[in-house]
């Protein structure tokens, strides 16, 4: 006859605690795993906005980026943005260049898109429409959300790439031509895949897509 061998108070305890520690290291890894969690999501059918003519969405990875675009004070940036975003140009757009907490860019429209990329001339691709003049403002100050467009080391040389500062940078201001603010999306915007101290991020994360509200 089997007698049946009764688990000690201690053995019990650990059983548990290895059952616990099991489903911790379960729920860890599916966290660390998805990164669009606990971010919000604006709900863009139930927001009013005052000028729904300038407000632009870019979709990514972890949702929408919401951005109101300011034409007053660059008319012919916002012009040009809002005619690529138009054409779709943007959809695809790899967000290349990540510094971790201070600002995100994308936009090179030949050589930094999804379907090619080449990292030998990423950052100087043209857009076909031309170089625009650019349109300084040292009223508008590079708070964390700023939008603006990237230009070479000289002025005059914005065409289709823009950055988004993730922190203030009070030396971009009347330096970089502004485009806008983003409203909505902050947090989402820093989940995008960052460059881990290389000079461009590998395998980075895109822009699904980039249209005005009212297109939608």
């Amino acid at each position: 006859m089997i007698k049946k061998v009764k688990a000690s108070l201690s053995e019990k305890i650990l059983f548990i605690f290895l059952i616990s520690l099991g489903i911790f290291a379960f729920s860890s890894f599916f966290l660390l795993k998805n990164k669009c969690l606990f971010v919000d999501e604006v709900n863009l059918k139930n927001t009013n906005f005052t000028n729904p003519e300038n407000i632009a969405v870019m979709n990514i990875e972890c949702g929408n980026v919401v951005i109101e675009l300011y034409p007053d004070i660059s008319p012919n940036a916002v012009e040009r943005f809002k005619t690529l975003i138009n054409k779709k140009s943007y959809d695809g757009s790899a967000f290349y260049k990540v510094v971790e907490n201070t600002l995100i860019q994308a936009g090179d429209l030949e050589f930094g898109n999804k379907e090619y990329l080449d990292y030998s001339k990423i950052g100087s691709g043209k857009s076909g429409l031309g170089l625009l003049k650019s349109e300084l403002n040292d009223e508008f100050e590079f708070t964390e959300g700023s939008v603006g467009f990237a230009r070479t080391t000289e002025f005059n040389s914005e065409d289709s790439e823009f950055f988004i500062t993730l922190k203030e940078i009070p030396i971009y201001q009347g330096e970089y031509t502004p485009l806008g603010k983003v409203i909505y999306g902050l947090d989402i915007l820093r989940k995008i895949k960052t460059g881990n101290k290389a000079i461009y991020v590998l395998r980075p994360d895109y822009i699904n897509t980039f249209r005005m509200l009212n297109s939608n």
